[in-house]
């Protein structure tokens, strides 16, 4: 293979990576925000004793987690305004996507959480005359948020991750500055490279953050 690496016109344009980046962070962030308030929300209606309620949450958690992200994105942005009208823009339909799909795993993280917490808690806190508001308040969600923390922040890697596919509905992202670059520089290799390492450098970190809480939270159960 006659090929020579050149990283000049990557370095050249790096800039333009960078802004890319910036909109993946935002819109990663965004995502993130919501998806830990809309699941927790979503395990509460997941856990009720009202199949009118938990049916409806089980249908939602389950649809967005066995379908591909990337028909989601699509789905969203295209058949939307058809359906209902309702006209979104790139970001705001790639940042309903993502959303959904991260509160749907973070809704089963939470489950999981919430099923953990000892029953002599939740008894200790009626025995209190504490309000199921307050229940929710004081004892589930810190014990759930707690236990949940390294299943949401790697939740939210996935997420990251597949911020790459709003893309395809011509968001300017990491990945969408990627490919552009590397068809005008003709450095497919180098581009592409570069793109793979920047989504490394933020993973990366984090995903350490993550064995590290778990190896505390499996200590402190050990002790």
């Amino acid at each position: 293979m006659d090929y020579t690496l050149n990283f000049f016109f990557v370095w050249q344009h790096f800039d333009t990576l960078l802004q890319g980046l910036v909109l993946s962070l935002q819109i990663t962030g965004l995502s993130i925000a919501i998806g830990l308030v809309a699941g927790f929300l979503v395990a509460l209606l997941r856990l009720s004793p009202l199949r009118l309620l938990s049916w409806p949450a089980i249908a939602f958690i389950e649809f967005f987690r066995c379908t591909p992200m990337l028909v989601q994105i699509v789905w969203v942005f295209y058949c939307l305004p058809i359906l209902f009208g309702l006209a979104l823009g790139p970001f705001e339909s790639a940042l309903l996507a993502l959303s959904l799909n991260l509160t749907a795993f973070n809704a089963e993280a939470y489950r999981a959480a919430i099923q953990a917490i000892p029953r002599a808690h939740l008894d200790a806190a009626v025995a209190l005359g504490l309000s199921p508001f307050d229940r929710i308040r004081h004892i589930v969600l810190p014990q759930a948020l707690r236990s949940a923390v390294p299943v949401l922040m790697t939740n939210g890697i996935g997420t990251f991750q597949q911020s790459a596919l709003v893309s395809t509905i011509a968001i300017a992202d990491l990945m969408y500055q990627g490919k552009l670059l590397s068809t005008q520089t003709y450095r497919p290799i180098e581009t592409l490279t570069t793109v793979a390492f920047l989504y490394f450098a933020i993973a990366f970190p984090i995903a350490q953050s993550v064995k590290r809480i778990e190896d505390r939270l499996a200590a402190r159960i050990g002790g």
